[in-house]
């Protein structure tokens, strides 16, 4: 086997981003995400390239914030794990999107796994699968149960304090990582980074609350690079079983809506089987599935 040669790309070179197969369809996945060329990386054997990768953050950001692009050839597993552990940047997180169904498809299936075994062998671990969710008007808007009674909060200290409620129980895969790394206060904290990172208008978060004004949960709609999103949905423990998380996806679709949403994205852990029903309740059909990957350091990803 001939010698591998990997290049990071500029702009004048980025069109060689573009030159493997995409069995996956990530180029269409990704067609609305703005890729820096000098976060892109490419592994070269005989010219032909074998493995790629694309590092993402926001315009303003100065280094990436996860990888979200990787693809390798079969039997190249060895040049993509390569391709990553000699990257300047090893972000912790490692996003595989693939299409619906792909564990039924023989030849998509060896595909991921070829891109999986990749990133493992680079030190990232498996985290949790999620389905990729993409609301648009043709869906219709989903109907408002009318229990709860939504309000703004301006005090950041009310949503932590939330959102400590919410991920001392919980089956998200990300909160609980972070709590047993940091306990919930860690939890709590990372949402509300990732609150106040999205661009979108602070004054959209809501916290929902029964008629007799006790606080059941939260919802924040969003807007991250690509366009709208549910940023968040959670129920305080005491008030789960009654469904509350559908009336809190209905709200944050409406106001997403009110605001000429021509598509609404969300996600959701494919194990959190009550958030997947009131997505399909509320009309928001599956159009992706992810592999998220956790970087474990001391395995060789930095």
């Amino acid at each position: 086997m001939t010698d591998l040669v990997i290049r990071t790309l500029d702009a004048s070179s980025a069109h060689l981003f573009d030159t493997m197969p995409d069995p996956l369809a990530f180029a269409e996945r990704h067609r609305l995400i703005g890729f820096r060329p000098e976060w892109q990386r490419i592994a070269l054997r005989d010219g032909r390239t074998v493995a790629r990768a694309a590092w993402w953050a926001r315009p303003e950001d100065t280094e990436p914030l996860l990888i979200n692009w990787f693809d390798v050839a079969e039997g190249e597993e060895a040049a993509g794990a390569e391709l990553l552990r000699t990257a300047p940047w090893h972000p912790d997180e490692l996003e595989l999107d693939l299409p619906t169904g792909w564990r039924d498809d023989p030849r998509l299936r060896a595909a991921a796994e070829t891109r999986a075994a990749a990133a493992r062998s680079a030190g990232y671990e498996p985290l949790v699968e999620r389905f990729l969710y993409r609301w648009t008007p043709q869906c219709g808007l989903p109907e408002r149960p009318g229990r709860l009674v939504f309000t703004p909060e301006p005090d950041d200290a009310v949503f932590h304090h939330l959102l400590r409620r919410i991920h001392s129980v919980t089956l998200d895969a990300h909160a609980r990582r972070a709590a047993a790394e940091g306990g919930v206060e860690r939890a709590a904290q990372e949402e509300m980074d990732f609150f106040h990172w999205m661009p979108s208008p602070r004054s959209w978060w809501q916290i929902a609350r029964t008629r007799a004004g006790e606080p059941v949960g939260i919802h924040i709609p969003g807007r991250n690079p690509a366009g709208p999103c549910v940023g968040f949905i959670g129920v305080v423990p005491e008030h789960r079983g009654h469904g509350y998380a559908y009336d809190l996806l209905a709200e944050c679709t409406h106001l997403l809506a009110a605001h000429d949403a021509e598509f609404i994205a969300a996600a959701t852990d494919r194990g959190n089987f009550p958030m997947a029903a009131h997505f399909a309740t509320a009309g928001y059909p599956v159009v992706r599935e992810r592999v998220n990957f956790w970087a474990d350091h001391a395995g060789g990803a930095g």
